[in-house]
């Protein structure tokens, strides 16, 4: 099947894993051919349970020296970290900074709402703080008339920036769908270790780049995880892989 990679294990069991839409499997960071293997899952709802979920999906195909990639969006539906966007009560300043987002609504450069939304700011407002999210736009101000982009999601932290709305936005049951930071990330990354001895990141990735906001340990550098998911290879639509694993080719 074209796409298709089949991965043979030493007791003769085989899987087939495909890329998604317009992704790879293989890709090269450093020198180095790793395989980015997506796990495919039925729909995950709330009051699903991340470990059965990983048993379920995950554990059969773990190999020694693997790492697991988990989504945070995953980690939040799981952890009840989602609000419908009418729940959330907005504030001036959240209606004031997301006019000023530039996600490209309208033109063929949009890939999503994001931040663009004040229920989306109210929550960044919210998880960073008041005094942070000023400043934080204030510098901004200063700077992007000078060519620096990114200091306002630099300064607010990568779990207030890890917040969207909606979610997911071609998955119907969650468009209408604010999605909080996840609980203590680098805990629940540290927890998979400890149960499937497996390398873990929780991993927020996209069509800009991806970023982690927990990981096992400190060995996986931010710079390998830029490199390795910088076409986002779990697809940024309703391909339902939030799992999966990279593997040395």
């Amino acid at each position: 099947m074209r796409g298709a990679f089949s991965v043979r294990y030493a007791v003769g069991m085989s899987a087939e894993f495909a890329p998604n839409k317009g992704k790879s499997i293989n890709t090269v960071v450093q020198g180095v051919r790793y395989l980015r293997l997506p796990v495919k899952t039925r729909l995950i709802e709330v009051g699903d349970n991340l470990f059965e979920l990983l048993t379920e999906y995950v554990a059969p195909h773990l190999l020694p020296g693997d790492i697991l990639f988990v989504s945070e969006k995953i980690v939040c539906i799981t952890q009840g970290r989602i609000i419908h966007r009418d729940a959330v009560q907005t504030s001036w300043l959240a209606r004031f900074l997301a006019s000023k987002v530039r996600n490209y609504s309208g033109t063929p450069q949009f890939r999503g709402l994001g931040h663009g939304t004040a229920p989306a700011m109210q929550l960044l407002i919210e998880e960073a703080g008041y005094p942070r999210v000023l400043f934080a736009a204030g510098v901004s101000a200063m700077t992007r008339p000078l060519g620096i982009s990114g200091a306002f999601y630099y300064l607010v932290g990568k779990q207030a920036k890890s917040i969207d709305c909606p979610m997911s936005w071609t998955i119907e049951e969650f468009k209408e769908y604010a999605k909080r930071a996840p609980l203590r990330p680098g805990g629940v990354a540290r927890d998979i270790k400890k149960k499937f001895n497996v390398e873990t990141v929780i991993v927020d990735a996209n069509y800009r780049g991806a970023f982690s906001l927990g990981k096992s340990t400190s060995a996986i550098s931010e710079r390998f995880i830029r490199e390795l998911l910088r076409d986002n290879p779990a697809g940024q639509d309703n391909e339902m892989t939030p799992f999966f694993l990279v593997r040395k080719a």
